[in-house]
């Protein structure tokens, strides 16, 4: 198995899941939220409020587009579904996971999405956010795992199984 690219809503568990999963099989972690601020020298939210949405996409197209590792975890944001190079790119270089969480696990999971730095247009609220990007996720998953009701553990179990079944071969857990 090459990279595991994990996309979802913010707060759906892909940075706690990546983290303990990358402990387990001997891959690094890669948050592409803290490539961009490192490459920006910005905090995402305050590059969104300065530059604009559209200025914050082409970033984050760009620096994830730009990941290039072998054997990683890799967690970009939310919002790097909208960014069609670094989703092709993700596509050809691993396997790309959905953490996929019903909105009311979600939406009290993500409190002020400002503060967050949440990709969220003027006038969008987020369940149209949930229902604009489920479908994109849905669009560019090799694997589905549902998050819900489940704690943390077995979050990890749960994609340690699909992992498994798509590639036929036991994960070194």
């Amino acid at each position: 198995m090459k990279n595991i690219i994990f996309i979802g809503m913010p707060a759906v568990g892909k940075s706690a899941i990546g983290v303990i999963l990358a402990k387990k099989i001997g891959y690094q972690f890669i948050d592409t939220d803290l490539l961009i601020q490192e490459k920006t020298g910005h905090l995402l939210k305050d590059i969104i409020s300065e530059k604009g949405i559209d200025a914050f996409l082409k970033i984050e197209d760009e620096v994830n587009s730009q990941v290039n590792v072998d054997k990683a975890i890799i967690s970009p944001g939310g919002s790097v579904v909208y960014c069609e190079n670094a989703m092709k790119h993700y596509k050809k270089i691993g396997t790309v996971v959905y953490l996929k969480a019903s909105f009311e696990m979600i939406s009290p999971r993500l409190g002020n999405t400002t503060r967050r730095g949440v990709v969220l247009r003027d006038g969008q609220t987020l369940k149209d956010l949930y229902n604009e990007r489920v479908k994109l996720f849905e669009k560019y998953a090799d694997i589905t795992v549902n998050q819900d009701y489940a704690s943390l553990m077995q979050n990890v179990e749960r994609v340690v199984a699909a992992l498994e079944e798509n590639e036929s071969q036991p994960l070194s857990v």
